[in-house]
């Protein structure tokens, strides 16, 4: 299934949206190996942090100054949030960009493999209450693809969100999910709006 994502991934030409005064951020979509099952690595961020309070997210992050690219501040950021250093990560490329609408941030997602043989996860307690290893499998099948009614510009609109045990997975998350789905099954995933 590695292969097969890391291709799908490296023909894929990310595009990027203009920054029309958003931030600049980057977020990575790790992929890591269970009982050989790829998971996918997110995390619950905590309720003491400035934006995105108890919201799952991938690890990410904004860009400083010592970051020379997005991709440097995905890594950076994995790092510090999670505990995988730089060199523990083979990255396969980028998705599209997409942005959050709270905290006004143009996100650029990677998706990346954490080498196998790693599990020392850490969490920055400060900004990350927990872990969830959720299984590519999980994600793929369509019964767990659920809408969730999200208010955008005074409207509410269905959008897409994923459920994992007690879990719903939703806003730019989701949005980055619902294209590496559909990159690596080769269609939509979205389903069929209610």
């Amino acid at each position: 299934m590695r292969d097969h994502v890391r291709d799908a991934i490296r023909l894929h030409e990310a595009r990027s949206m203009p920054l029309d005064g958003r931030r600049d951020a980057a977020v990575l979509l790790l992929l890591h190996a269970i009982d050989n099952v790829e998971h996918v690595l997110l995390q619950i961020r905590t309720s003491t942090v400035e934006h995105h309070r108890g919201e799952i997210s991938f690890p990410g992050g904004r860009r400083d100054r010592v970051d020379d690219t997005l991709l440097d501040t995905a890594l950076r950021e994995t790092h510090e949030e999670i505990g995988v250093p730089p060199e523990m990560v083979e990255v396969f490329g980028a998705l599209d960009d997409t942005d959050t609408r709270a905290s006004n941030y143009r996100v650029r997602p990677y998706v990346g493999a954490i080498t196998p043989g790693f599990d020392a996860f850490l969490h920055a307690e400060r900004e990350v209450s927990a872990l969830l290893h959720v299984p590519l499998p999980h994600l793929l099948d369509s019964v767990n693809h659920v809408w969730k009614p999200v208010e955008q510009d005074g409207v509410t609109v269905a959008s897409p969100a994923y459920q994992f045990g007690e879990h719903v997975i939703w806003g730019a998350t989701a949005r980055v999910l619902t294209q590496f789905l559909g990159l690596i099954a080769g269609a939509s995933v979205e389903g069929t709006r209610p």
